[in-house]
């Protein structure tokens, strides 16, 4: 009985990369939950927190807002410096920011604290809200005791919405360019590659033993040479193409730097205050009025906001600012 004719071999191998599907977009909006309670938030606010690790802009952006926005706070018996920071970062990552008002026996406001808005809702009745509690609980709380102050969204009235959303594709973007340099460096300089094998002289067994070789390389650098003999081979009886080999056209820092212009232009920063290496020698001009131009045109209008607290303290409880010149805000 001849020997039987080996017949084309082809597998795959390599895990697959996990495509991004969907817009958030289409969910936007506003129900009500838990029996018509309180209202569901317009897009997952644990989302907008996990985002904040995706890249190396967005998270500290909205920390150096937050104390852009914090710079020359001053504070009173009603609010620490501590809560008005909290009260400041949610404001900045989530466009809410809630505050638990204690009064007197007056009915004066004597004492505010910071109510985190990951977890905060707002019920079906006016001016009535609730905080979600690790035990699946939701705690009311009474008309009158919660200060939500937000930014206002054209598509509904219950919460505010950040103005970044539209540049989560650029952050996710941006994470996903550094992890996939992270794989293709940790590959060996290419994305993959498909090993080839046109000599007749292998024997079944012979092809099974390189194919459980390659399929058993895992982890970082165990399979980085593999000895290989066929006799009376030819020259280009096994042949390895690389797929996708970037050594000479690299575009990683093209998407990066793409990605990250529009992280930095949905947060209106400028790039000399975003900690971004200028790429000429002429740089990012006079950082000084760079710094005063940013701060008359993003960080007032953002403390105005925050100073809408005073709108329910008494005056010798207000809380102000002191800007750059030394003078008063409240």
């Amino acid at each position: 009985m001849g020997k039987k004719k080996p017949a084309p071999l082809a597998f795959c191998f390599g895990d697959p990369e996990p495509v991004l599907s969907g817009a958030v977009y289409e969910y936007l909006g506003v129900w009500l939950l838990d029996n018509g309670r309180y209202y569901a938030t317009p897009v997952p606010w644990s989302g907008l927190a996990r985002l904040l690790r995706a890249n190396a802009y967005h998270g500290p952006i909205l920390e150096f807002k937050t104390n852009m926005a914090m710079r020359g706070f001053r504070a009173s018996a009603a609010l620490t410096r501590r809560d008005m920071h909290a009260v400041a970062t949610d404001y900045m990552v989530f466009a809410n920011a809630y505050l638990l008002l204690s009064r007197n026996w007056l009915g004066e406001v004597a004492r505010m604290r910071h109510l985190p808005a990951i977890n905060m809702r707002r019920m079906k009745e006016p001016d009535r809200y609730g905080l979600l509690l690790p035990s699946g609980q939701f705690h009311e709380f009474g008309p009158g005791e919660v200060l939500h102050l937000k930014n206002y969204d054209v598509s509904q009235t219950i919460y505010g919405l950040p103005g970044y959303l539209g540049a989560i594709q650029s952050m996710l973007l941006n994470e996903d360019a550094t992890l996939f340099r992270r794989r293709y460096y940790k590959n060996g300089a290419h994305v993959g590659y498909i090993f080839y094998s046109s000599s007749a002289q292998l024997e079944q067994a012979q092809q099974d033993a390189i194919k459980n070789a390659i399929q058993n390389a895992r982890g970082v650098g165990n399979f980085r040479n593999m000895f290989l003999h066929i006799p009376n081979g030819r020259e280009k009886d096994v042949q390895i193409v690389p797929v996708g080999d970037f050594s000479t056209k690299d575009e990683l820092e093209r998407i990066k730097s793409i990605s990250r212009d529009d992280i930095i232009a949905a947060h209106r920063i400028p790039p000399a205050m975003a900690s971004i290496i200028p790429q000429n020698m002429t740089g990012f001009g006079d950082i000084t009025k760079i710094d005063a131009v940013y701060f008359r045109n993003e960080v007032m209008p953002i403390r105005e906001v925050l100073l809408e607290i005073n709108e329910a303290l008494p005056p010798a409880l207000h809380i102000g600012f002191t800007d750059t010149q030394g003078e008063e805000n409240q």
